[in-house]
C-alpha cells in the first residue's frame, strides 16, 4: 500500500519555510495541488498550521531533500519507516452517527417512492440499512410504518449527492431505461381527464353569458 504522508499540510508548511524545494515537488509528495502549495506560502491557506519537520518523523531524508533541490525534475521518496500506517477504508458497513440512525427508515421511504429502479441491494449501501428493514418500509410492515416521513437521504447527511447519483445511473441503465437523472414517468400515476362544461340544448341563446332570451324577447 502506498505510504501517506502525516497532516500534508502540516508539512508543506515545513519544506516551504525550510527548503528550497519547488511548489512543484512539495505538491508531489504532500499530495496537495501546486497552486495550493503556492497559496501556503502566500498566507493565504492553512493559515495558523505549525510546520511539521518530515525528516523529524521519519517521512523523509536530509540527503533525499538535498537531491531534490538540485534537481528539480526530480520528486521526492519518502524514507521507509517502521511508523503504523494508517488503513483507507474501502468497502464494509457505512458509518453512521448515532443521532442519525432513527432518520434511516425515513430516507429509505424516500428512496422507496422516488426512485423505484432502486434495488434493496443499493439503498442498503447508500443509506446503511439491512434489506430485512428495507423490505418491512417497503410492505408497511415496518415498527414504525405509521410515523415514517420520506426525507431525502442527502438532506439527512446519510449518503451524498454524488453516490445517489451514480446508483440511479446504473440501476437505470441496468433496466433499460434512459440513463438520466430527470424524473421518469410512473405508469401507475392517474391520468386527469380534460374537464368538459354539460352540453345543453338551448337553441342558441345560452352563450358563455348566460341567458340572453331576456334580452331578446321572441315576437308570437
Amino acid at each position: 500500500m502506498t505510504q501517506q504522508v502525516l497532516m500534508p499540510k502540516a508539512t508543506a508548511v515545513w519544506l516551504i519555510d525550510n527548503t528550497g524545494l519547488s511548489f512543484e515537488q512539495i505538491g508531489a509528495f504532500c499530495g496537495l495541488h501546486p497552486l495550493e502549495v503556492q497559496g501556503i506560502a502566500d498566507g493565504e491557506v492553512a493559515i495558523g498550521i505549525v510546520g511539521q519537520d518530515p525528516i523529524g518523523n521519519g517521512q523523509l531524508t536530509a540527503e533525499e531533500i538535498k537531491r531534490c533541490e538540485e534537481d528539480g525534475a526530480s520528486n521526492l521518496k519518502m524514507a521507509k519507516s517502521d511508523i503504523p500506517q494508517p488503513l483507507t477504508r474501502t468497502k464494509g458497513p457505512r458509518y453512521t452517527p448515532v443521532s442519525k440512525r432513527q432518520d434511516k427508515p425515513d430516507a429509505v421511504a424516500w428512496l422507496i417512492r422516488n426512485h423505484p429502479e432502486l434495488s434493496d441491494a443499493q439503498i442498503s449501501r447508500l443509506i446503511g440499512t439491512t434489506k430485512q428493514t428495507i423490505a418491512a418500509i417497503r410492505d408497511r410492515s415496518h415498527w414504525n410504518a405509521a410515523n415514517l416521513r420520506p426525507r431525502d437521504p442527502v438532506l439527512l447527511g446519510l449518503c451524498t449527492q454524488t453516490d445517489l447519483n451514480a446508483a440511479i445511473l446504473k440501476a437505470r441503465k441496468a433496466a433499460g431505461k434512459p440513463a438520466t437523472l430527470d424524473p421518469l414517468p410512473n405508469p401507475d400515476a392517474p391520468h386527469d381527464e380534460p374537464h368538459q362544461e354539460p352540453h345543453h340544448d338551448d337553441g342558441g341563446q345560452n352563450t358563455r353569458w348566460g341567458d340572453l332570451s331576456a334580452l331578446f324577447p321572441t315576437k308570437n
